[in-house]
C-alpha cells in the first residue's frame, strides 16, 4: 500500500489533476484498490491531496448483447433464415429463440415481406443484402467507442436489454495545501519516551477531533447468567423434560431435609450452613401419611433399613428455611406424581432456580446461587439410564470428556459425582452430583 500511495502522489505531482478512473490503465490495478490508496493518504496526513467525488457513465453489453456481438442481431438471424423461395411464418418462428423480436424488427426495417398471393402466406426477402447495424453498434460499445452510437439508439438498445448503463463513482485528485510526494505518518499518542528524549519536537501529531462521537455504550444484552440459564432450559426441553414450579424460596425443613432422609442432627441443618426464617417460623401443613412414613424411616427404617435410630422431632421438621437446594421441589413433585388421579405415569422434570446457603462471602462464594435440577421417574430405570441422560445433556453443551465417581448422598443410592475435563484448566473439575432415589 505504501508503494501505491507514493505512485499516486508522484503522478499528481507530474500531471496535476487526475481522475482515479484514469489511473486504472496507467497503474494496471483495480479501481477499488486505487481508491483504497487514496483513502490511505487521507487518513495518514491531512491536507496532502484534495479530493472531489465524481461520477462517470459508460455503456456495457448485457449477456444478450454479447450473443449479438458474436452471432449478429435477432433481425439479421431472421433474414438469413428466409430462403429465396420463401418460408412459412410458423416454420420461420421456430428458427431462433428470439424469432418474435427479430421478425418484428426485420419487418419494420423492410428486409422481409409477407406474400399472400399463393394462398398460404409466405415470408420472403424484400432486399438482397442487409447491413447489421445493431451488431456494428454493439461492437463499437464493446471496443469503448460508445460515443459513436447515438443516444437514442443506446436508449432503444437499453429497452431491448442489449446494453446496460453503468454509473461508476470516482475521485478527482489534486494537490492539497500541504502536498508532498512522501508521507510522514502523524503520531497519535504522546509517550513518556518521547518526552524524556525530546524526540516529540521533531514529530508531527494528528490533531484531536473533539467533535468525534465516542463508542456507543452497549446495552440490551442478556445477562450472562440468564443466557446460560436459557441455554440449559432449551436443552432440557429438547430432551423431553417439563419445567417444575420453583417459586417457593421459603421451604419447610420437612421437604428440604426430612423427606430427603437428611437426619435432624446433620451439620447441614445448623445455622452455620442454613438460613432459618423468623416469620413465619414454622410450617404446619404436611401430608399425614407421608409424615408418618418419613418419621418411621428416620427412627427405625423401612424396607429392610434400620434407620438412623434417634428421636425424630416434628418441631424440627416444621422449621422454615431458605431452601438450600431445589431437590425439595423434586421430592414434592415425586409425591404428587405418585398420588395423581389415574395412577403413576412416567415423567421427566427439570428446574433452574435460586438456592441459599449461609456461606462466608468471598470472591467465589455468595449466599445465593443457581442450581440445575433434573429428575426422571419411570419403571425399570437403572444407573446406566442415569449415565446416558448425563452424557446426552453434557454433549449438547459441548462437553464430551466425562467421568463418574461413587459418592454418598442421604437420599440417593447409588450416588455419583460427575467430572469433566476442562481444556483451559488442563484438569478434571466437578460439574454435578446425582443418584437413584431410595
Amino acid at each position: 500500500m505504501q508503494d501505491l500511495t507514493e505512485r499516486i502522489l508522484q503522478y499528481i505531482d507530474q500531471h496535476g489533476t487526475v481522475d482515479t478512473l484514469d489511473l486504472v490503465p496507467v497503474f494496471g490495478l483495480d479501481h477499488q484498490k486505487i481508491v483504497g490508496g487514496v483513502k490511505s493518504i487521507e487518513s495518514t496526513v491531512e491536507g496532502v491531496i484534495r479530493t472531489e467525488q465524481a461520477t462517470r457513465k459508460c455503456w456495457e453489453l448485457t449477456e444478450e448483447g454479447k450473443v449479438i456481438l458474436e452471432k449478429g442481431s435477432h433481425e439479421a438471424a431472421i433474414f438469413r433464415a428466409v430462403p429465396a423461395e420463401g418460408i412459412a411464418q410458423a416454420e420461420l418462428m421456430k428458427s431462433s429463440p428470439n424469432a418474435k423480436v427479430g421478425f418484428s424488427k426485420a419487418m419494420s426495417n423492410g428486409w422481409i415481406l409477407m406474400d399472400k398471393s399463393g394462398g398460404a402466406p409466405l415470408i420472403k426477402r424484400k432486399v438482397e443484402t442487409i447491413e447489421d447495424a445493431v451488431q456494428g453498434h454493439v461492437k463499437a460499445v464493446a471496443e469503448g467507442r460508445d460515443g459513436e452510437v447515438p443516444d437514442a439508439v443506446k436508449a432503444e438498445y437499453k429497452k431491448r436489454k442489449i446494453l446496460t448503463e453503468v454509473v461508476t463513482k470516482s475521485f478527482v485528485l489534486s494537490k492539497g495545501a500541504d502536498f508532498s510526494t512522501s508521507l510522514k505518518k502523524l503520531e497519535t499518542d504522546l509517550t513518556v519516551e518521547m518526552l524524556a528524549t525530546g524526540i516529540w519536537k521533531d514529530l508531527m501529531f494528528k490533531p484531536y477531533n473533539f467533535e468525534a462521537l465516542g463508542v456507543p455504550p452497549e446495552r440490551g444484552h442478556m445477562h450472562p447468567l440468564m443466557k446460560v440459564r436459557t441455554e440449559f432450559r432449551q436443552i432440557f426441553l429438547e430432551m423431553g423434560f417439563s419445567e417444575m414450579p420453583t417459586n417457593n424460596f421459603v421451604e419447610s425443613s420437612f421437604w428440604n431435609f426430612d423427606a430427603l432422609y437428611v437426619p435432624q442432627q446433620h451439620p447441614a441443618r445448623d445455622q452455620q450452613d442454613t438460613f432459618f426464617v423468623s416469620h413465619p417460623r414454622l410450617s404446619n401443613k404436611f401430608p399425614v401419611a407421608l409424615l408418618d412414613a418419613v418419621k418411621q424411616s428416620h427412627v427405625s427404617g423401612t424396607d429392610g433399613s434400620i434407620g438412623y435410630r434417634y428421636d425424630w422431632k416434628l418441631e424440627e421438621a416444621q422449621k422454615n428455611v431458605l431452601r438450600t437446594h431445589t431437590t425439595g421441589v423434586s421430592a414434592r413433585m415425586l409425591y404428587k406424581v405418585a398420588h395423581q388421579p389415574g395412577g403413576f405415569k412416567p415423567v421427566k422434570y427439570f428446574s433452574i432456580d435460586k438456592v441459599f446457603r449461609n456461606e462466608t462471602l468471598d470472591a467465589t462464594h455468595l449466599a445465593e446461587f443457581h442450581q440445575v435440577e433434573g429428575v426422571v421417574a419411570d419403571y425399570g430405570l437403572t444407573l446406566g439410564d442415569l449415565i446416558g441422560t448425563f452424557n446426552a445433556f453434557f454433549n449438547k453443551l459441548g462437553i464430551t470428556e466425562l467421568e463418574y465417581k461413587p459418592t454418598f448422598n442421604p437420599y440417593t443410592e447409588p450416588s455419583m459425582e460427575i467430572f469433566c475435563f476442562h481444556p483451559g484448566l488442563k484438569r478434571w473439575i466437578e460439574v454435578g452430583n446425582s443418584g437413584v432415589f431410595r
